[in-house]
């Protein structure tokens, strides 16, 4: 990941700007002047989403790779993954299906609870 992009969002997701923290810690601030004792857990969950231009730029191939060609990013944040996974797909401009077909693709280590996993979206 790109420190440029994760850091700021770390920094929301936990409450703590750690791009300021890591300048006075290099400057010789000890993380306990800073407050910072114990690890921070949040009570909510926090989801990043990359924006895609697949709107905005008609014709341009859908296709990705490894090549970065997100225009954004987005941020869903919520007490449970299912509604902070929602809330970033619906910043990010995805329309979210409330009926359909669902597709599953899990590995062989895994695929034992896919009936289990099946039921969870028939509810």
């Amino acid at each position: 990941p790109r420190a440029s992009r994760t850091v700021p969002f770390v920094s929301k997701a936990i409450g703590h700007p750690l791009a300021k923290y890591a300048s006075l810690i290099m400057s010789g601030v000890t993380l306990p002047e800073l407050g910072l004792t114990k690890e921070v857990i949040p009570k909510h969950v926090s989801v990043k989403e990359a924006v895609l231009p697949f709107e905005k730029f008609q014709g341009c191939d859908i296709l990705l790779g490894p090549e970065m060609r997100s225009t954004g990013e987005v941020m869903g944040i919520d007490y449970e993954f299912s509604g902070a996974f929602a809330k970033a797909q619906i910043a990010a401009g995805q329309i979210l299906p409330v009926s359909g077909t669902v597709f599953v693709s899990l590995n062989d280590l895994t695929k034992r609870h896919l009936a289990e996993i099946g039921r969870g979206f028939r509810e």
